[in-house]
């Protein structure tokens, strides 16, 4: 790693291009079963980028190889709560095959860096470590601490990393009330105005295990306590089932401002005439209007002739905030007789309102950067994170800004083909994060 301490000054729009492209080449692919090279090399290097300015980064392993960074930023008020920044190291697999690059060379190529984690989320760890590194390099001091926290395993539910360090090091958070990570701060042109999106909310995850029991025997019989069969009408009718549409008080507010831009009311019968205003953004937003179950896996028998006693099916199931207990209701109702239930993954859903000085402060830097830019509420219909830390009483939000090319199928990038971001949305989100933590 080059010595940039004793380079010029830098500024973090300077150099968060290349504390990007250096991160994507590490692979910190998360198969979720613990095969993959792991986060430590990435956490190394970033704990190395936190030194180098001066600060004291904590290195800790939950399992080996799961490695996570926590850094904290003394601020000039002790009476101030302290905000948790935080991001993950990890990222899904790339099948190098499919990709038209080399998802871990971390190319710049039409303005554009290509790689696995150049949206999700190596792009924010990257705005992060840049503006921190600047401030300590200034001398300039934040209002309040700041926890710097670069998390293991979360595209695997945080298991061995944020849930891992909130049950194990809480002390590290300390003080903290709030906190911004992925997933939100990005823009779009809705109505032609472009629009940024801050997420207040996220809905729940459940990852079920079903499991449909019957009597084994030959192929050749006549069987009606079959499991395969027992299983695929349970899984047809979950995975069929049409969920009724129900707006949360965040996706309320933020159709309302939908129509303010575009003029089209959202009609519940048809939402698709309002989601189309919403170009690829409708993505994330379609999911978000009712609650899911999507049948995912299928696991049953080990010979043709040979008719197993059981079957297994993975569901995994989105839901609204305070919904969890009726949607498995729901589900078990949909599965019928003979089919047992357990829990894979359980997470909580999040909404908090879209008001307070956090978010003020969050809509200004975003405005100060681009003003006349219009800022509206969202519900991820994905997780991060942020669930780990509510356990702590910490209110989260997704705020990793960028302001993007509306042809840019940005909602396609995450977990995709190819996934890329521009450069200068990176500088761009670095000037905008350096004023919220240097105003905040």
């Amino acid at each position: 790693m080059t010595d940039r301490s004793t380079e010029s000054p830098l500024r973090a729009e300077d150099e968060v291009v290349q504390i990007c492209q250096d991160l994507i080449r590490f692979d910190t692919s998360n198969f979720g079963d613990g095969s993959g090279p792991g986060e430590r090399a990435a956490a190394e290097y970033t704990a190395g980028l936190l030194e180098e300015v001066g600060l004291s980064a904590e290195i800790f392993e939950s399992a080996p190889g799961r490695a996570s960074v926590v850094a904290r930023v003394e601020g000039t008020d002790p009476a101030a709560s302290a905000l948790v920044i935080h991001g993950h190291l990890d990222v899904v697999p790339a099948q190098k095959d499919d990709w038209s690059v080399d998802p871990f060379a971390a190319e710049l190529k039409d303005g554009l860096i290509w790689g696995r984690g150049a949206v999700d989320m190596k792009d924010m760890d990257a705005m992060v470590l840049s503006v921190v590194r600047e401030l300590q390099r200034s001398g300039a001091r934040p209002k309040r601490d700041l926890v710097i926290a670069m998390f293991a395993d979360e595209e695997a539910g945080g298991a061995y990393g944020a849930r891992w360090a909130v049950d194990h090091r809480p002390e590290l958070f300390d003080g903290a009330k709030e906190a911004i990570s992925e997933v939100g701060g990005f823009s779009a042109e809705i109505g032609g105005r472009r629009t940024y999106m801050l997420q207040t909310a996220e809905k729940g995850l459940s990852w079920l295990k079903l499991t449909a029991s019957g009597r084994a025997g030959h192929g050749s019989q006549t069987n009606p306590d079959n499991a395969v069969t027992r299983l695929a009408r349970a899984v047809s009718r979950i995975g069929e089932h049409e969920w009724p549409i129900e707006l949360t008080d965040t996706t309320k507010r933020f159709l309302d401002g939908v129509t303010e831009l575009t003029g089209v009311e959202f009609d519940r019968d048809n939402p698709e005439i309002l989601l189309k205003e919403l170009g690829t953004f409708a993505r994330f937003v379609g999911a978000t209007l009712q609650n899911t179950s999507n049948p995912t896996i299928l696991r049953a028998g080990y010979k043709e002739n040979v008719i197993p006693g059981s079957a297994e099916a993975r569901i995994d199931v989105r839901t609204l905030p305070g919904q969890d207990e009726l949607v498995l209701e729901k589900i078990k109702e949909l599965a019928g007789e003979g089919v047992d239930f357990a829990y894979v993954h359980h997470d909580v859903a999040l909404e908090t309102p879209f008001e307070g000085a956090l978010v003020e402060s969050m809509v200004g830097a975003l405005q100060a950067e681009d003003p006349g830019a219009h800022v509206l509420p969202y519900t991820l219909s994905g997780g991060t994170d942020n669930k780990s830390l509510s356990l702590l009483g910490i209110t989260g939000y997704g705020f990793a800004p960028l302001r993007l090319p509306a042809e840019l199928d940005f909602a396609g990038m995450f977990h995709g083909v190819d996934e890329r971001v521009p450069a200068d949305s990176l500088q761009f989100g670095a000037r905008v994060l350096r004023r919220l933590l240097t105003t905040y």
